[in-house]
């Protein structure tokens, strides 16, 4: 049995820079744009992995959270705590000053960290935290 990760959801705060973001900063295309009312969904990956693919949508859209719970998600986004992704690459430090460069928000410089892995860490538009990895 083969089983693989297809999609995996990260919640934006402004469709726009998002797409900005991972689009020209990252190097992801665009696969689908999806709007319902003033919500967008879209649907991001790497041209040499179009078996995966990020989404990211809007927070806390499911009809089954109150406000409160609503407000508590979009506070976490801001802080970072709500939502991570791991990305590796073969030149961390070409992606880092890309994204440097761009004016995100930098969590941690590339280090090597004592658990063996070379890696820095980044906010998104959103403030999801991205680490990326040395492959």
């Amino acid at each position: 049995m083969t089983i693989n990760i297809a999609y995996t959801f990260l919640p934006h705060t402004d469709a726009d820079k998002s797409v900005e973001f991972y689009r020209d900063v990252l190097g992801f295309e665009v696969r689908k744009d999806v709007g319902y009312g003033d919500m967008r969904w879209i649907t991001l990956g790497r041209p040499e992995q179009p078996e995966m693919s990020i989404v990211i949508e809007p927070p806390a859209v499911d009809p089954g959270l109150n406000d409160d719970e609503r407000r508590a998600i979009v506070e976490m986004i801001a802080k970072g705590s709500y939502a991570r992704l791991t990305l590796a690459t073969d030149d961390l430090a070409g992606v880092f000053d890309k994204v440097q460069a761009s004016g995100a928000e930098i969590v941690q410089e590339p280090t090597d960290q004592p658990y063996g892995v070379r890696d820095a860490a980044v906010r998104d538009p959103a403030g999801n935290l991205l680490r990326i990895n040395q492959l």
